[in-house]
């Protein structure tokens, strides 16, 4: 019977302390490769994950000639091009740079903002939060101090939805009709503020965490002690003015946007949302995907669960332009087998990885279930999901351990798969059913 946590499965709390260490932050950016089994890694940070068609080009053009053509998917809504060779790093910068991927080298590593990648796109008469995505970005480009945050450290901008504001940020604003909400970490209580000043306090909330980690050496905001992540928020209320406390409790759990069109807030035109299984895409995936971006509103959104969004497609046009893309393989229907599996790289791209997790979870692959499966290749779980959702871990045995994560973290015992049986897809579905 699988339940909830275990003392040897992701705890959010102890993850957290464990990061703050006194070695510098290796997180990799684009001019800091990271070396790996199967070449060098460029993490490329994309602000709300949106792409011009000129930018997923000049991406496409990278990984093509400079990596294992293949982009990567992050839970981030950023990019990765892996396979680079060494001594790729001042020709990727040049052709990210010239196509505007690169605005300020000093703070390349910093500009993590996840945002509501359907504002502005469907039905739902939310506020249109890429104003603020603007603003941040630009707010933070020009921040001598924000240059001092970790590569982990993360924004997110929440148009109303609840979508990002589940994701555990450490920085969150929510739009909430003509003010906006100010969240620090996990904490329910917030700030009211005046949407026009929502941008400057999130940088503001930035720099403040970074005085209160000066002592511990903390890279994100979960890594602080309690009292202290408890003062963060009266500390930016003094620098604000028209602020009022507020309690609204983080949302559990995220819902991703649906394969398929996406009713837009006009008649003409939908936006299509496709899923990506495991997070890579082929050349000729990404090819057909810019193609199409091209023929609708010239723009990609990349997802924080590793999907992709093509806003602007005529509606009379969007079923042929969604047959194409599942064609191609990308998900584009809630019955997809893929729908909700993902995997870190696992063996041979990572050292650390016990096994190849990812052909373990295509060779498991089965109908959806009501939760997500993520597939780790060590107990680090690089790229896992948030809120609830089933973790399967490679063992040194060369097993498997299945673990139904909560919020709640209440313990229970993980069923452990043993190796070389034929029951590790029957234990995946049946935890991914689990009520």
């Amino acid at each position: 019977m699988l339940a909830a946590m275990s003392a040897s499965a992701l705890s959010p709390r102890s993850q957290g302390a464990a990061c703050a260490r006194s070695s510098g932050d290796a997180c990799p950016g684009t001019l800091r490769l990271h070396r790996a089994d199967d070449g060098a890694l460029a993490r490329v940070r994309i602000p709300g994950g949106i792409l011009t068609v000129a930018q997923a080009e000049a991406l496409h053009e990278a990984a093509r000639r400079l990596g294992d053509g293949d982009v990567h998917l992050t839970s981030r809504g950023n990019a990765q091009l892996r396979g680079l060779a060494p001594d790729c790093g001042p020709e990727l910068a040049q052709v990210l740079g010239d196509a505007g991927l690169l605005p300020s080298e000093r703070h390349e590593r910093v500009r993590n903002i996840v945002a509501s990648p359907l504002s502005g796109l469907d039905d739902r008469e939310l506020p249109d939060i890429r104003p603020w995505l603007t603003e941040l970005d630009r707010l933070l480009c020009r921040s001598e101090n924000a240059t001092a945050l970790s590569g982990r450290f993360l924004f997110a901008l929440d148009d109303g939805r609840g979508d990002v504001d589940a994701l555990g940020a450490d920085v969150t604003l929510i739009a909430d009709s003509t003010t906006a909400l100010l969240r620090i970490g996990d904490s329910d209580t917030v700030l009211r503020l005046p949407a026009t000043d929502a941008p400057r306090a999130a940088l503001l909330a930035a720099e403040a965490f970074l005085d209160a980690a000066r002592t511990s050496g903390a890279w994100r905001v979960k890594d602080l002690p309690d009292d202290t992540r408890a003062a963060l928020l009266a500390r930016i209320a003094q620098q604000l003015t028209g602020t009022t406390p507020a309690q609204v409790p983080r949302p559990a759990s995220a819902t991703p946007p649906t394969p398929g069109p996406v009713p837009a807030g006009h008649h003409n035109t939908v936006a299509l949302s496709a899923g990506v299984p495991l997070g890579r895409l082929g050349p000729a995936q990404w090819q057909l995907l810019v193609d199409t971006a091209r023929r609708c509103a010239g723009e990609l959104r990349l997802t924080p669960w590793r999907g992709v969004i093509v806003p602007g497609a005529p509606t009379d046009r969007a079923p042929g332009l969604l047959a194409a893309l599942d064609a191609a393989g990308l998900i584009t229907g809630p019955a997809s087998p893929w729908t909700g599996v993902g995997a870190c790289i696992g063996r041979p791209g990572c050292a650390k990885s016990l096994a190849d997790v990812r052909a373990d979870a295509a060779a498991t692959v089965g109908p959806p279930g009501r939760l997500p499966v993520y597939w780790s290749g060590c107990e680090r779980r690089c790229g896992h999901p948030h809120g609830e959702w089933v973790d399967v871990v490679a063992t040194p045995d060369g097993g498997h351990r299945i673990t139904v994560v909560r919020d709640d973290d209440s313990p229970h015992d993980p069923v452990n798969v043993p190796p070389g049986t034929t029951s590790l897809a029957t234990a995946v579905a049946t935890a991914r059913t689990t009520t």
